[in-house]
């Protein structure tokens, strides 16, 4: 019986394998060839097309370790991705339970229709359209004063809030959209029936809704986190100086100063603590799903 399973599968796998080629074989040349180019690079002292002469060397990431700027700037972009991954999930939740149990028909598609409006929009217009806002005598600042008796003065350009503010709009459409399709899978007999037994609104919420939710949840997390420690344009343009990251460095390394085997040294840094945190999240994660 066992044979017969493995044969079927190996069949089955053999008549897939026209149409699975394609795919693998963009995603080596689009994910693999790349990062094994920026490892390569990585390891070096130059770069071959600068003209100089090039060896091999440890350097690179020796100087993470004895440069105590990079490991406090890796700590702040990780900070900045639970704050940013915190916030989405507190604003995406919500809505994407009233899009998924409370407004159907065309309300609910022109809600979506507002949702995925900024994947329509050049990310660095988004982006720059917020400064417009925050900053002072911008939009928020000039519909304030005209409602208020008082004057106010908001200008949250070059600060902390104005890049959570920017990320969060850039990242919340993955978690509405994430947490939307395990809510819809929710079957509402299952809520009307704690209702009926009893149950009060928050606690279906918190002992139903909740965890039958959480593989959206987590998803929505991952698709968050993972972008937002390695930002740099949000940062570099809503921050200022207080937008200095570890994704800024990167980009610098690689666009001022030109140090590409630097950069790419912190790069893999990067994605290499990113695997561990998800390595050590993966008991939760598989919980919660």
């Amino acid at each position: 019986m066992a044979g017969r399973v493995a044969s079927g599968s190996r069949k089955g796998f053999v008549r897939a394998l026209p149409l699975l080629a394609p795919a693998y074989l963009w995603l080596t040349v689009a994910i693999f060839l790349p990062l094994s180019a920026m490892a390569f690079f990585s390891f070096m002292t130059e770069l071959p097309m600068s003209g100089r002469a090039w060896s091999f060397t440890l350097q690179n990431y020796i100087a993470f370790f004895t440069t105590g700027v990079y490991g406090t700037l890796l700590w702040s972009s990780l900070r900045l991705g639970l704050d940013v991954t915190f916030w989405c999930a507190l604003i995406g939740f919500p809505a994407a339970y009233v899009l998924a149990k409370i407004i159907k028909g065309r309300s609910r598609e022109a809600i979506f229709l507002l949702v995925i409006l900024p994947f329509w929009s050049n990310g660095l217009v988004r982006v720059f359209s917020w400064t417009m806002v925050l900053r002072e005598g911008g939009i928020l600042d000039t519909a304030l004063n005209a409602v208020l008796p008082f004057r106010v003065s908001i200008d949250l350009m070059y600060s902390y809030p104005a890049i959570i503010i920017g990320l969060v709009h850039s990242y919340v459409p993955y978690m509405v959209l994430t947490c939307y399709l395990t809510l819809q899978a929710i079957d509402d007999a299952l809520i009307e029936a704690a209702r009926s037994l009893g149950a009060s609104r928050l606690t279906v919420l918190r002992r139903l809704v909740i965890p039958l939710s959480m593989p959206g949840l987590v998803a929505g997390a991952v698709l968050i986190f993972v972008p937002v420690v390695g930002s740099f344009m949000e940062p570099r343009i809503l921050g200022g100086r207080a937008g200095t990251f570890y994704g800024t460095v990167i980009e610098d390394q690689f666009v001022a100063v030109f140090n590409w085997p630097l950069g790419a040294a912190l790069s893999f840094v990067l994605l290499a603590v990113v695997l561990v945190i998800l390595a050590l999240a993966s008991p939760v994660l598989r919980r919660g799903n």
